[in-house]
This record gives structure tokens, sequence and C-alpha cells, in this order.
């Protein structure tokens, strides 16, 4: 057995389940899961029309690179959504099986392993794939904590000089996930120039950018702020993507990536090894669902619409901020979060994630610790009926 294997810690969802261990939930409340990230609005008919209506090709291997409309469709998609120049859709754009699977294997491909002291630098709180790419690919992660007295922002000038040394690449979430925080550009600017001195390249999770709460002010991609910076060739920079929270699609696996063509070039490679290509089928569906935007807005219109009543009302009996983008309220717990959580699952029958579930102890802190996260992604109904169980839960704390 591989034994960097043995390295991974378990998965949160495992801890959860592990938690939960002999809990028996209030059997006069129906259950209902605020704990995962997974969209629960319908999936538009136009994705599934397009799907049924391309089972011809089932009948043929996909190709690794994808099928150039599907490309072209990305880079259109792309262009239009951060005012951008043509993106070359044969050199700056990949189609992906979802943004989880190319997020693990980029760094298979970027890390050097016989490099000493290699280096992954990920945001704390995280998405677990950043820890577990690392690890695999034979590199130490960095943690760099959020600030809650900054808006959750992460201190990359706290990262030692001898760090960014050896760092060879980069995880950058913004929207983050917990948070919802979006990355300044100013951020950007100041993490491209550290690229640039030290040699690293930055993968920029974006899974999330289409879950926002104003029509005129999307979150900034890296790609434009890569534009902005000069940096019109987005050299050491990959941005990934996917339909999953865009058109509520999570079992469509259907995502991208775009940005450096050296980068996409040597992924492609690896991809042609690794065996992630989409079928001609998903394909199709992706196509029609990349190439409308009315399904997006409706599906914005419905989380504005629960943020605005629903954080509130989560706000008056736990400290908590709207998110500047995404779909979960990070909220702070008068008690340790894993008891919160699992009392709250006994006695109101609401599943929500500690907080210290998604993060790691640097510095000597665990910055998820005394905070759960809370995904509202069911409809309005079931939402504001969970909100009210642990509004009605925390009074009682």
């Amino acid at each position: 057995m591989n034994p960097r294997l043995d390295l991974l810690q378990p998965y949160p969802f495992e801890r959860l389940r592990k938690l939960f261990a002999g809990v028996t939930p209030a059997p006069s409340k129906r259950p209902i899961a605020l704990s995962i990230g997974e969209p629960r609005h319908p999936t538009p008919p136009l994705v599934l029309e397009a799907l049924a209506g391309a089972g011809a090709g089932l009948a043929n291997y996909p190709m690794t690179a994808g099928v150039p409309a599907l490309r072209e469709a990305i880079a259109a998609w792309l262009a239009r959504r951060n005012r951008l120049p043509p993106l070359d859709p044969a050199t700056q754009v990949l189609p992906t099986l979802g943004s989880r699977e190319a997020l693990f294997a980029f760094a298979q491909t970027v890390v050097d392993a016989s490099r000493p002291g290699a280096t992954v630098v990920v945001p704390n709180p995280f998405y677990q794939i950043y820890e577990g790419a690392a690890l695999l690919a034979g590199a130490r992660p960095w943690y760099v904590n959020g600030a809650p007295d900054r808006n959750f922002a992460h201190d990359w000038d706290a990262v030692p000089e001898q760090v960014w040394e050896r760092t060879q690449l980069l995880y950058v979430c913004s929207p983050d996930n917990p948070t919802g925080r979006v990355v300044t550009g100013d951020e950007w600017r100041r993490l491209f120039a550290l690229a640039d001195r030290h040699g690293f390249v930055i993968a920029a999770d974006e899974c999330y950018a289409e879950v926002y709460f104003d029509e005129d002010h999307p979150p900034m991609s890296a790609l434009a702020a890569a534009r902005a910076d000069g940096r019109d060739d987005y050299r050491s920079l990959l941005v990934f993507g996917s339909l999953s929270k865009r058109s509520n699609a999570p079992g469509l696996r259907s995502g991208y990536v775009a940005g450096d063509p050296a980068l996409v070039r040597a992924f492609l490679l690896y991809r042609t090894y690794h065996g992630s290509a989409m079928s001609a089928a998903v394909a199709a569906a992706s196509i029609a669902a990349w190439n409308d935007e009315v399904h997006v807005v409706e599906n914005r219109r419905k989380y504005a619409q629960k943020f605005a009543t629903l954080a509130p009302r989560l706000a008056s009996a736990l400290p908590c901020t709207m998110p500047d983008a995404a779909f979960y309220l990070w909220a702070r717990t008068p008690i340790d979060d894993t008891e919160f959580a699992r009392r709250l699952y006994a006695e109101e029958n609401v599943v929500v994630l500690p907080g210290s579930f998604l993060a790691r102890e640097s510095g000597g802190v665990n910055p998820g610790a005394g905070r759960v996260r809370i995904a509202l992604v069911a409809e309005h109904a079931e939402c504001a009926e969970a909100i009210e169980r642990v509004v009605s839960f925390a009074a009682r704390l």
C-alpha cells in the first residue's frame, strides 16, 4: 500500500458520523441536514433535456481534452462573466469531472516531491481535498489561518519567507468555504507577486463564485485579477470551476480549469493517463448549462431571499455575519462546536457541521473551533424551519 495513505485524516463527514454514534434524535421532528454543501434546488430542465438527448454519445470513448464545443462554451462564458478578452479554448481551457477531482489531480501534476521540503500552502479552515492532495503528492501542507477580526481574511504575510521558498502550490478558495469571503484585488496582486518571486503556482477554487447576492457585483475571479495586474498570459495560475453550485447539478460532475497554457498542457498530459474524460452526453448537458444564464439568475434569487431573512434570524441567537457569497453561514457557538452539533442533532434533529472538523491546529489554535457551518441549500421553507429549531436550541443553552 502507498504509505502516504496513512497520513490522511478522517473526512469531516466520517467524523460527524462518529460524533453522532449512539445518539437518537428527537423522533417527533423530521430530520433536516444543513451540514453538506450539496445544492438542492431543482436541476434546470434544459440540462436534463440535453443529457437525455445525447445518449448516442455513450457509444464512443470520450476525449480527455473534451469536445471542442464544450471548451468553446466554457471559454465564451468565462469571457462574458469576467469581462475578459476571449480565452483560447484549445490551450487555456480544459473540461473536468467537477472541481473536486481536478483540485486533487492538479497537485499530483505540479508537485515535485523529490525537492526537499516540498510544501503546499492552504487556507485554514479549508476544503479537505487540498490537504489530501498535498499529502498524497508527497508535500507538506502549511496552514494559513483566517482572522475573524478581518472578515476571515488570511494573513499571507505571516507565512515565513523560508516556507514560501519551499512552496510549490498555493490553494486559494474564493468565495471561501466555509466563511464565504471573497479575495480582494489587492490580495490577488500580493499573491501573484509571491508566486513570481518564489516560483509556485496558484490553484484558485471558484466553485462557489456563481452564488452571490448582488447581481451588479459578482465576486472577482482570479482571471480578472490577473488581467488587472497585467498578467495577460495568466502565468502560474489555474482557475477551477464547476456546474454543481451554479446550475444545481452536483451529480453531473462537470467543471473546468482555465488559465496558464503551460499548466493546462501539463494537466492534460497527466489526465491522459489518469483517465478523467467527460462523456459526450455530459458534455452536451454542460454546453446547455454554460450557454444559459436565466436559470443561474433564478438560482441566485432563491439564495438571496433565504439569506435576507434567515441570516438575521440566526444572528439573533448565534453571532454570524452575512457572507460575501456562497451558501454557508459560519456561526459562532456558545459551547464547544462538537457538543453544540451533537446536542442540536439529539434535541432538534438538525445536522450542522462542527467548524473544528474543517480546520487544523496552526499557531496553537484551530480557527474552526467554536463555530459551525450551516448550509442553506434546501428550499426556503425547510431552511426556515431548521433555523427556527437552531434558534430555539440556542436559547436553551
